[in-house]
């Protein structure tokens, strides 16, 4: 009876709640939109279902109440789902509320980040610094850093003109050359030193700030250092200043001074072709560094001992003629007279012959070494010799004798002869690692360098200043080392990286060229005395151990054991010449028949 009492009460509660208006309890129905007429989904939570085993019992008197509920749910249902669609704006989309920014920049946070790590991966395969393969790479090639050096000098200049103007000096940049060096600053009058570190500070620290503020406004009233914009024309007693070039007038940042700076013309850097123009075979081209097998003349004739023969080849017309062909021996040596007519042609046997380039025939054999003959040098009518004997011979090719004077200096082979024919003075090099000056026809040495460490075969007499020598030395030193002869004194050195075989100075500027061995067997032209590389040139897969210089001094020609001569264009015609050369650079010449 309690359970069915209970039952009851309910039922009579829902009967009253029933008895309500119509217009109360469906109100929200009839003004609820469309879609809220399917009753929502919830209310199938809602409904009573009979339990098993109770249908029995139950069954009969749960249907009307489970119905009369259901209807009460379904209307407080749309009348809460009503109000709350009229308390809202209609259409409005739902949306995430922002997030508050109460800073106006970006502050790094770089607790997470490992900057050795970041900075460890600038620049390699894979970093966001890493330029896009797609692009053009910068070159590194010698032309790009001459034009790198020249821009940042002068944007360095150009900085401390505008910021400093003439309160701290422009530094000037300090000279390779040996024989200057910076003068130190002076603290009297007019001192050019900069004020702020004392004198006891080091001069590399940076000079204090003048006392000026640099970038603040100044009115035009102020009667002060600098250019305050005017508020009318300048007057002059004459009228007005129609001077273009003031700076009133400029529309440009920088200060006329500067910008006079920035149009002067500039001196480009020379280009040097990386190939070739000309390559020849040379068979039997020998592969020996104390050899000097290759030769050019003033008659524009090169001249090449291939085994036991002389070939000529004529720049002009590209013909090639033998010269000769040894019996039994082999061409150790070969070089030209001064006026190209005469070559002198050194053996195996240690002999010496003078040769008629012209009429192609044997003046003479002069005898006294008694090995190979591996190095020649000329000065007008005195030819010179050195051999593996160790000695050295001047002989006068207008006597009938076959040497005027012996000089013994070395003890290995002598490998390199040069002379100075304005000086007078002859310079030789061997294989006891030694570089002796002879001055004129005297016996012993004026000067012996001892400086090398390896055979001394590079020798090189400047064109450009008195008393210069350069040589080079073998693959144990691989160093171009410059003597003074004047003081007998060492001027400056370089450490090339490789085996120096030949050295030579250009005739139109002053710049050498030099030929390397192991291990990178390459051609390197240097600017002196700043000995900074203008080209390295590379072709050769043999040790380059022959050098030559064209007439006009423009053109190169290179020989290794790899059996062929390379000609390359180096070096820039000598000012005032005329532009009369072929596409190798050669002086043209009559046909080599008609050279008498």
């Amino acid at each position: 009876m309690g359970i069915n009492s209970d039952i009851t009460n309910a039922a009579g509660g829902l009967s009253a709640a029933m008895k309500r208006p119509i217009s109360e309890s469906h109100s929200p129905s009839v003004g609820a939109p469309a879609r809220l007429t399917t009753p929502p989904p919830q209310s199938d939570r809602l409904r009573v279902e009979p339990r098993n085993g109770d249908s029995s019992r139950n069954g009969r008197l749960s249907s009307r109440p489970t119905d009369l509920g259901l209807d009460a749910v379904d209307s407080a249902l749309r009348r809460e789902i009503g109000r709350q669609q009229r308390d809202s704006t209609p259409g409005a989309s739902p949306h995430r509320k922002r997030q508050r920014v109460n800073a106006d920049r970006f502050i790094p946070q770089r607790s997470g980040n490992d900057l050795q790590a970041g900075f460890s991966l600038l620049h390699e395969e894979g970093s966001p610094a890493t330029p896009s393969r797609q692009k053009k790479r910068t070159p590194h090639g010698e032309l790009h850093f001459q034009r790198t050096e020249e821009a940042n000098s002068r944007f360095t200049t150009l900085l401390r003109s505008e910021l400093f103007e003439d309160t701290i000096p422009q530094v000037t940049p300090p000279t390779m050359s040996p024989d200057h060096r910076m003068p130190p600053h002076s603290n009297g009058n007019g001192s050019h030193t900069p004020p702020g570190p004392p004198p006891s500070l080091p001069s590399t620290l940076t000079p204090s700030t003048p006392h000026k503020n640099l970038f603040s406004y100044m009115s035009p009233r102020h009667n002060i250092a600098g250019h305050p914009t005017p508020s009318r024309t300048p007057q002059s007693r004459h009228g007005p200043n129609l001077d273009t070039r003031s700076e009133v007038y400029s529309l440009s940042p920088v200060r006329y001074g500067s910008q006079q700076m920035l149009l002067s013309p500039r001196r480009q850097p020379r280009a040097v072709s990386k190939v070739p123009y000309k390559v020849l075979d040379a068979p039997e081209l020998a592969d020996d560094f104390y050899l000097n097998l290759v030769d050019w003349g003033n008659a524009n004739v090169l001249g090449v001992g291939l085994g036991s023969s002389v070939y000529m080849w004529n720049a002009q017309t590209s013909r090639v003629n033998k010269l000769c062909t040894l019996e039994d021996d082999t061409v150790t040596s070969v070089s030209w007279i001064q006026k190209g007519t005469h070559i002198a042609i050194g053996t195996g046997k240690g002999l010496v012959q003078i040769w008629d380039a012209e009429r192609q025939r044997r003046l003479r054999t002069m005898v006294g070494h008694t090995m190979r003959v591996g190095a020649l040098a000329w000065n007008t009518h005195i030819l010179t010799s050195g051999s593996r004997d160790r000695s050295i011979y001047h002989r006068d090719v207008r006597a009938p004798d076959p040497w005027l004077k012996k000089l013994v200096g070395h003890k290995q082979e002598v490998c390199g002869l040069k002379w100075n024919c304005e000086d007078g003075q002859l310079a030789s090099g061997g294989n006891d690692n030694k570089l002796m000056v002879w001055d004129k026809l005297s016996d012993s040495p004026l000067w012996k360098f001892s400086d090398h460490t390896a055979a001394v075969k590079a020798i090189a007499w400047s064109p450009h200043q008195r008393g210069l020598l350069a040589s080079g030395g073998g693959t144990a030193d691989r160093r171009i080392i410059f003597h003074d002869t004047v003081r007998g004194t060492v001027v400056n050195e370089i450490d090339t990286g490789s085996q120096v075989c030949n050295i030579a100075w250009s005739k139109n500027s002053n710049e050498i060229v030099s030929t390397h061995g192991y291990s990178q067997n390459q051609i390197v032209v240097w600017k002196y005395p700043s000995m900074t590389q203008v080209a390295s040139l590379t072709g050769h897969t043999y040790r380059v151990l022959y050098l030559a210089m064209s007439p006009d001094g423009r053109v190169v020609v290179t020989g290794a054991g790899d059996e062929t001569l390379r000609f390359w264009n180096v070096f820039g015609k000598r000012p005032g010449m005329r532009e009369d050369s072929d596409g190798g650079g050669s002086i043209r010449l009559q046909d080599w028949g008609v050279i008498r």
